[in-house]
């Protein structure tokens, strides 16, 4: 059995994870903002490890190699990891984290288990799993952060956080596509790519064209529809639901932004901070 943490020690791990939200990923840390100052270490852990999970594959110099690190986080989740789990700061925050708030550890390894798909070039064979991809990533993520908000409590934004959470995270997708291309790595549904005479090659080789920005608008149409399904319900939100999903409100701004670029595999979609601030602000 692994020793628990010291309370300095715990500390520095959710410092650690401040941190690395900060530095890694502008919406979250601006999102958690606005939630109530006891909260914050807690989501920064849960996404500072939604972080290293995603990061993976760039950390790894092969798949195998990956899924050895991806075993390592299901180990410590599961309490079968060497005594190493309190010296990883992100590990120890977020064990911490999972406990205090009772947060299902099922979800937390699904989130794992995702993102295998990360390690490899395989093509995303249809819509329906990548709406499944997004909704075991940043679905649960949003689901997850509402618990802790709400103190462990049921928050009451299951259908708010699985719409919204395939929304944000398809627009991501799609604002990523420049640097994941590159990597070899296309995460656009090839039922689409097929019904616009698209290839995965060709988007990999950085050949673009009409085809490509058809798929696009049709993946942008199917991310829409899901926000628009949140949208409908975030006014019933309670205070814990709506900061926890916060987010994903986002969404509708990358999609117009991503409806404008001119070659989606070269341009890199941004926002500015005072328009997400204001956006994130009438949204909580």
């Amino acid at each position: 059995m692994s020793a628990e943490p010291s309370d300095g020690a715990l500390a520095a791990a959710y410092a650690h994870c401040a941190d690395l939200v900060r530095d890694h990923d502008e919406d979250r840390w601006r999102a958690v903002l606005f939630a109530p100052a006891p909260a914050r270490p807690h989501l920064h852990a849960l996404y500072a490890f939604s972080h290293e999970i995603a990061a993976i594959p760039a950390r790894a110099s092969e798949p195998m190699a990956g899924e050895i690190r991806r075993q390592w986080w299901r180990d410590a989740l599961e309490g079968a990891a060497r005594g190493d789990v309190p010296g990883h700061p992100v590990a120890a925050a977020l064990l911490d984290t999972r406990d205090r708030f009772r947060l299902p550890n099922a979800a937390l390894i699904g989130l794992i288990d995702a993102r295998a798909f990360d390690l490899y070039h395989d093509p995303m064979p249809s819509l329906a799993q990548l709406e499944g991809y997004c909704g075991e990533t940043m679905s649960a993520l949003l689901r997850l952060a509402s618990i802790v908000l709400a103190d462990g409590d049921e928050p009451g934004s299951a259908d708010v956080a699985g719409y919204a959470g395939v929304a944000y995270a398809m627009a991501g997708l799609m604002r990523a596509l420049p640097w994941r291309a590159r990597e070899g790595r296309v995460f656009l549904p090839q039922d689409i790519l097929d019904r616009h005479g698209v290839s995965r090659d060709d988007i990999v080789a950085g050949r673009g064209g009409p085809g490509v920005a058809r798929a696009l608008g049709e993946l942008r149409g199917v991310a829409r529809a899901h926000w628009m399904k949140a949208a409908a319900q975030w006014p019933a939100l309670s205070r814990a639901a709506r900061i926890g999903c916060l987010p994903a409100a986002l969404t509708p701004l990358y999609l117009t932004r991503l409806a404008s670029v001119v070659d989606p595999l070269s341009e890199i979609v941004e926002i500015s901070p005072l328009r997400k601030m204001w956006t994130l602000w009438r949204a909580s």
